[in-house]
C-alpha cells in the first residue's frame, strides 16, 4: 500500500476568469508540482522501508541463526548422553547380534562384567560410573544409590543369610520374600490378560525338543536333580534376536510393561521350564532393586516355588511376584505324566526404586559397561 499526500482544495478564493485553454495549462502545472511533491515523499518512504526491513530482516535472521544452532546442539547432546530408552525390537536385534549370540543365548565375554565377575574393584567401577552419571546428569534423587555404592561390602558381608544379593544392594528397600500384586498391578493385570498369547507361543517351540537333542535357543541349567531349562527373550539386559522372533508377540507385550527392566544386567525375559523330578539348588539372585515376576504358563500337582524360607505354589494365568535376592527354590515333584512345570518369567523395578534411581542404574549397570 502506498501513501500519497492528497491535494487540498481551494475553497477560499474563486478561480480567476481565463480561457479554457488557460485554465488546463494552469492545472496541469499545478498537478505536476503536486505530483513530483508526492514522488519524493513515495521515495522517501520506501527507501525508509527498505532499510528498516534491511535491518530488522538482519537482526531476525541472526536471532533464528543462533536460536537453530543451541537447538542442535541440545538436541545432539541430549541424544548422545541419554541413557538408552527400552528399545525397538530391530534396534536390539542388531545390537545383541554385535555382540555375539550363541545358539540363541547371550554369552558374557568381558571379564569386566559386573554382572557375572566378582573381583576387588568392582566398588570402584559402580562408583565411577555413579560419578560419571552425576557429571552428565544430576547428583539429585542419587542418595540411596551413592550410599549403597560407598558401603557395597559392608552391606553384602553383614547381611543376614536369608537375603544375600551377590552384585548390588539398594539400602532402604522394603524387604520381604513375596509382593503382592498391587506392587506391579498395571503389568501384572497385562500379563495375564495376555496367558494365552504367551502359552500358544511356548507351546509351538516346546513341539520342538525331543529325547535326542536340546532346540536351537534352548539354555540348559546345572540342577542337583532333573532338567531344567530356560529360553530367553532378554538376558542380562540384552536381546536374544533368534528367539525374539520365534516368540514375536510375547516380545511385543514386553514393551508394553511399564516396569519392565530393560536396559541393564539385571533384567530377564525368559520361559522356564522344569521337568518332573527337578530341583533347584538354594541360591541367591543378584541384587534387591528388581522383584520377579512369575506367570504361570503349565503348572502341575506337586510344584513350589520357595523365598526366604516361605513355599508358594504357582497357578495358571496367575503371576507370582517375589524378591529373588532371598535365598530362594524351586522343586518339581509331580508325576511324570503330567508333564513340566512352565513360568514366563520377567524382572520388573521393584515398586519403591524412584524414577530418577532407574535412570541412574540403568546407566551404571548398562550391559558392557
Amino acid at each position: 500500500m502506498v501513501w500519497v499526500p492528497l491535494r487540498t482544495r481551494r475553497t477560499d478564493r474563486r478561480a480567476p476568469l481565463c480561457s479554457p485553454a488557460t485554465r488546463c495549462t494552469t492545472m496541469s502545472l499545478e498537478w505536476l508540482m503536486d505530483w513530483s511533491w508526492s514522488l519524493d515523499g513515495l521515495r522517501d518512504f520506501i527507501a525508509t522501508g527498505i532499510q528498516s526491513f534491511r535491518d530488522c530482516d538482519a537482526t531476525a535472521l541472526a536471532a533464528v541463526a543462533c536460536l537453530l544452532v543451541l537447538f542442535v546442539w541440545y538436541c545432539y547432546h541430549v541424544g548422545r548422553e541419554q541413557p538408552r530408552a527400552y528399545a525397538t525390537v530391530n534396534a536390539l536385534m542388531q545390537s545383541a547380534e554385535a555382540n555375539g549370540v550363541q545358539n540363541g543365548y547371550v554369552y558374557c565375554h568381558s571379564p569386566e562384567c559386573v554382572r557375572c565377575t566378582h573381583h576387588d574393584g568392582l566398588n570402584q567401577k559402580l562408583y565411577h560410573n555413579l560419578q560419571e552419571y552425576a557429571k552428565r546428569y544430576s547428583w539429585s534423587g542419587m542418595g540411596r544409590i551413592h550410599k549403597g555404592i560407598r558401603e557395597q561390602g559392608r552391606y553384602l558381608n553383614s547381611r543376614p543369610s536369608i537375603q544375600k544379593p551377590e552384585v548390588f544392594f539398594l539400602p532402604d528397600l522394603p524387604t520381604m520374600p513375596y509382593f503382592s500384586r498391587d506392587a506391579q498391578k498395571h503389568d501384572v493385570e497385562l500379563l495375564e490378560r495376555n496367558f494365552q498369547t504367551i502359552l500358544c507361543e511356548f507351546e509351538t517351540l516346546y513341539k520342538a525338543f525331543s529325547n535326542c537333542s536340546l532346540p536351537q535357543g534352548w539354555k540348559m541349567n546345572s540342577t542337583p536333580s532333573g532338567e531344567w531349562f530356560t529360553f530367553y527373550l532378554v538376558n542380562q539386559g540384552m536381546c536374544v534376536p533368534r528367539n525374539c522372533r520365534r516368540c514375536p508377540r510375547t516380545y511385543r507385550l514386553l514393551g508394553s510393561l511399564r516396569t519392565c527392566i530393560g536396559n541393564n544386567v539385571f533384567g530377564n525375559a525368559c520361559i522356564s521350564v522344569l521337568s518332573p523330578g527337578t530341583v533347584i539348588a538354594e541360591h541367591y539372585g543378584p541384587t534387591n532393586i528388581r522383584i520377579r515376576c512369575h506367570l504361570g504358563l503349565k503348572t502341575p500337582s506337586n510344584c513350589e516355588l520357595v523365598v526366604g524360607g516361605e513355599p508358594q505354589c504357582w497357578a495358571e494365568g496367575r503371576c507370582l511376584l517375589f524378591d529373588d535376592s532371598f535365598l530362594h527354590t524351586a522343586f518339581h515333584e509331580g508325576p511324570p505324566e503330567e508333564g513340566p512345570r512352565v513360568v514366563f518369567m520377567v524382572d520388573l523395578w521393584h515398586p519403591n526404586v524412584a524414577a530418577a534411581e532407574r535412570q541412574a542404574l540403568d546407566f551404571i549397570f548398562a550391559p558392557g559397561r
